[in-house]
């Protein structure tokens, strides 16, 4: 299989005119050479931090508070699950997934609320799609042994001591909150000794000198943080420190949708194009440890295809600025997954 265009090639994603050559799913080269293709070659999204499960509540809650919104057990979200038969909820779930990829997505870091019967319903909702789940059971150490392992709601909510133990014990991993409402999780969590955190919105110095020290990777989601109004998370103090991915959150409050996330981070900060796409590919892909974010040989050929002439990127004059910030999926034309 030939895959043709500019090519954002590396993990810096330098635009090379040529093709992608992928042979049983594994890119093998890529050939430099001119091309009558205007297509734009990127690598496919890994979102890092998703709830796909309130695909059936999107939009509700408005006006409620972060507490409100999806603290357990009775926030609005968990009420609402707790509510809605099991058939409805797989098939919200394979909707938002089926959005997710057809614009590009092609793994996400899912926390899963539902104990085991939430794992499994994730599953059965991403059947014969080619989306890779990498999921993240709750409540109990029997979802994280059905799962890929662990996410933790927040280290306030319970002492997770039992659930970190048997996770590492396990091999799998174990992901957790903090910082998302104010910094009074942050150090409990990072005595947890994670595999990566969630959110980080108001880490303090002590904080960011323990990330910087155990090079825990961080899962940031702004426009999540800026509806439930808890602020913006210091991504430039957090990159300067660590390996920094991006997720959408729950589908309650936002689309699933990496190119808003792109677009809305590289807009309200100080981080280049390069950077968050490397967010929004490489870096959540490294997390979960799979080999893929970045179009090279020997890495999975999970691929985006847009579209260089599409009425909305033609004339751009810097690509990976223009697939970052101006990029949406009316400019998609093929996603290999």
């Amino acid at each position: 299989m030939l895959v043709e265009g500019t090519i954002l090639s590396g993990p810096n994603f330098e635009p090379v005119e040529g093709r992608v050559v992928v042979e049983d799913g594994t890119i093998t080269a890529i050939e430099e050479e001119s091309v009558s293709s205007s297509n734009i070659v990127c690598p496919a999204f890994v979102n890092a931090h998703t709830h796909i499960g309130d695909s059936i509540a999107k939009e509700a809650g408005a006006g409620l508070s972060l507490e409100e919104l999806v603290a357990p057990p009775d926030g609005l979200k968990h009420r609402l699950l707790r509510k809605t038969s099991r058939a409805k909820k797989v098939e919200a779930m394979r909707r938002s997934l089926e959005f997710m990829q057809s614009t590009g997505t092609a793994s996400f870091l899912e926390f899963r609320e539902g104990g085991v019967e939430g794992v499994f319903a994730l599953r059965e909702a991403a059947e014969s799609l080619d989306i890779d789940p990498f999921i993240l059971g709750r409540e109990t150490v029997d979802a994280m042994e059905a799962a890929d392992g662990f996410g933790a709601s927040g280290a306030n909510d319970a002492d997770f001591g039992r659930e970190r133990t048997a996770t590492k014990r396990a091999g799998k991993t174990f992901g957790i909150h903090a910082g998302e409402a104010d910094p009074s999780d942050i150090n409990p969590a990072l005595d947890l000794s994670p595999d990566f955190l969630v959110h980080v919105v108001h880490p303090e110095p002590i904080h960011l000198d323990r990330i910087e020290d155990s090079e825990i990777p961080i899962a940031v989601c702004p426009r999540s943080n800026l509806v439930t109004g808890v602020g913006m998370p210091p991504i430039r103090d957090l990159l300067e420190r660590t390996t920094v991915a991006l997720g959408t959150d729950n589908v309650m409050l936002n689309s699933p949708s990496m190119f808003r996330e792109m677009e809305f981070t590289a807009k309200l900060t100080d981080v280049s194009p390069r950077e968050v796409l490397r967010m929004a590919t490489r870096n959540g892909a490294r997390i979960a440890g799979l080999n893929r974010g970045v179009i090279e040989p020997g890495r999975d050929a999970k691929l985006l295809v847009l579209d260089g002439d599409s009425d909305n990127l033609a004339g751009n004059r810097d690509v990976v600025r223009s697939v970052v910030r101006r990029a949406g999926a009316s400019d998609v034309t093929d996603v290999v997954l």
